[in-house]
């Protein structure tokens, strides 16, 4: 089991980037690892120390590399193989590890082990895989991951004269990990890419890897079991190794994916994600405090990775429909902006109508609270979307680099373009890029920057003991560490308005505050009054210099 001192992801600031999205480097209107190598000089100037990377193994690319045909080789799309290690060996000189997603879960229907499955069911592939002859009865509320646009958990199929079991698209079948060699497999896959020096795995879908399939022989005997065998293994062949969950979960499930320390070490914060939009929605500090309260406390050198928005929809799946209703209501009024009758499929900056105050007031949560904060590529510079796309891929357009051709993304032809860059409107790369806000100090990515300098020099934020706070209006989310004496403070005005308080410090004593972003002092005794703009946040120290 690991101790708090290996646990580096605990003061990590991730930067999940879809390699085909980010920057072309061979000019074939692909991203790559040529583009992606060619900017990490920008990833260190922005303070990451993390990438996570989207899958790229080789694929049929049907779902955004999630149908994986090839666990050890790469999209060709994205590069060569020598591509691949002189980013990861220039990521490591940049001090930036790099974790990539591990999709366990399924395979595409293409890959050699389902295709030697379905054509022979004497073959050691066929258990690999979920089969009936005849399809059990689905238990009652359980559909696709997809609905609407999956019917079926089981499709039939013709050569193998025999119904396979998906949670996800009919071309995803579902591996069976209740079969040991299964788990070898995947152990082999995680062997692999670490021996390349991956720091480690986003584990995809991870509670329905260890769900049952509605068939005994398919449902794992000790389903937990499995997630301390993988952590265990990665453990052993690279102690500092992280494991982080896609556990989509309530919160009184969600904490055994932690176990006591020996199965998930980082789990998304997915919940947390649904209630500060609707603290954000309803100007209120309520649903947040709420969400933190029903959060399970992690095990030592085990946390929550906090994020406002990854690359699938924002799923409220598993929130009150009130708060759902608020949401949808104030940031995706328009049916074109929701997906799957629970998600929105909108980017930050567009949910909070690029009002760049509203923008760092949430990104300035994620960054204020325990747990290493997560941020898609993009968000550092409030890029829009593309509502025109289907589904998820709405929110995976080209980074914008520049106001030049095609973003500064390719210098393709823009007919060659995957996926062209956003053109038009408010969120146009002619008005959002990299190259016109580094030349702006109040710009929205030189303030992330800021926001990550102060971060990751307040050992607080690792190291303190967080402590639950208030105010006396309901529009401030007021939280703190504590270490020693000293009280870091983070103060947010969620209000469209001007609100003064009083901060309710718990019975903790402090004299005076300095203000981390703009040094402004503020006096606490006897007690501390503050005064808000619209928006505001302050990051507050007692500690003097």
């Amino acid at each position: 089991m690991t101790t708090p001192t290996l646990s580096w992801y605990n003061e990590a600031v991730i930067y999940g980037i879809d390699v085909e999205k980010f920057a072309d480097g061979n000019g074939d209107g692909i991203g790559d690892f040529i583009g992606l190598a060619e900017k990490l000089p920008y990833l260190a100037d922005l303070g990451i120390t993390c990438i996570w990377l989207l899958p790229f193994y080789r694929s049929p690319d049907r779902d955004n590399g999630y149908d994986v045909s090839d666990f050890y080789s790469i999209n060709p799309d994205v590069g060569t193989f020598d591509d691949f290690l002189n980013f990861l060996h220039s990521a490591g000189e940049h001090g930036i590890r790099v974790i990539m997603d591990l999709v366990a879960n399924h395979t595409s229907n293409e890959h050699p082990w389902f295709q030697a499955a379905r054509r022979d069911n004497h073959c050691r592939y066929r258990d690999y895989y979920v089969w009936s002859p005849d399809p059990p009865p689905v238990a009652a509320g359980a559909k696709s991951i997809f609905p609407g646009e999956v019917d079926s958990l089981w499709t039939y199929d013709e050569v193998a004269r025999a119904y396979y079991f998906h949670n996800f698209y009919d071309f995803q079948p579902e591996l069976n990990f209740a079969n040991p060699e299964v788990r070898q497999e995947i152990l082999r896959i995680v062997d692999y890419w670490l021996a390349f020096g991956i720091s480690g795995f986003r584990l995809d879908a991870a509670p329905l890897i260890i769900a049952d399939k509605g068939l005994e022989h398919a449902n794992p005997r000790d389903p937990h079991g499995i997630l301390m065998e993988l952590a265990s293994y990665l453990r052993a062949r690279r102690p500092t190794g992280v494991l982080i969950g896609e556990v989509n979960m309530p919160p009184e499930e969600t904490g055994r994916y932690f176990g006591e320390g020996d199965q998930l070490h980082l789990l998304f914060n997915f919940m947390l994600a649904c209630y500060i939009f609707a603290g954000l929605a309803k100007e209120d500090a309520g649903p947040i405090n709420h969400a933190i309260s029903l959060l399970p406390e992690p095990p030592a050198g085990c946390g929550w990775a906090n994020f406002l928005r990854n690359l699938d929809e924002l799923d409220f799946s598993r929130v009150p429909p009130e708060l759902k209703e608020a949401v949808f209501n104030a940031f995706a009024p328009d049916k074109e902006m929701q997906v799957f009758d629970r998600g929105v499929r909108r980017r930050l900056a567009p949910m909070l109508d690029g009002d760049q105050r509203r923008i760092e007031l949430a990104l300035s949560i994620i960054f204020s609270l325990r747990g290493p904060p997560l941020i898609v590529y993009g968000d550092e510079i409030g890029i829009g979307e593309d509502l025109n796309q289907p589904g998820r891929t709405a929110v995976r357009i080209p980074m914008q680099w520049s106001a030049r051709r095609n973003a500064g993304f390719s210098n393709a032809p823009t007919g060659k373009l995957k996926v062209k860059p956003v053109d038009n409107g408010h969120f146009s790369y002619k008005k959002i890029n990299v190259e016109e806000q580094q030349k702006d100090p109040q710009s929205l990515l030189n303030t992330v920057k800021r926001l990550i300098v102060l971060r990751r020099a307040q050992p607080l934020f690792v190291k303190g003991r967080p402590v639950r706070l208030g105010a006396s209006n309901p529009a401030l989310l007021v939280h703190g560490f504590e270490d020693a004496g000293n009280l870091l403070l983070i103060v947010h005005n969620l209000a469209g308005r001007v609100v003064e308080a009083e901060i309710h410090l718990g019975g903790m004593e402090a004299e005076a505050f300095t203000d981390l972003i703009d040094k402004s002092e503020y006096k606490a005794s006897p007690r501390l009054r503050l005064k808000l703009k619209p928006y505001q946040y302050l990051w507050l120290s007692s500690e003097r210099e």
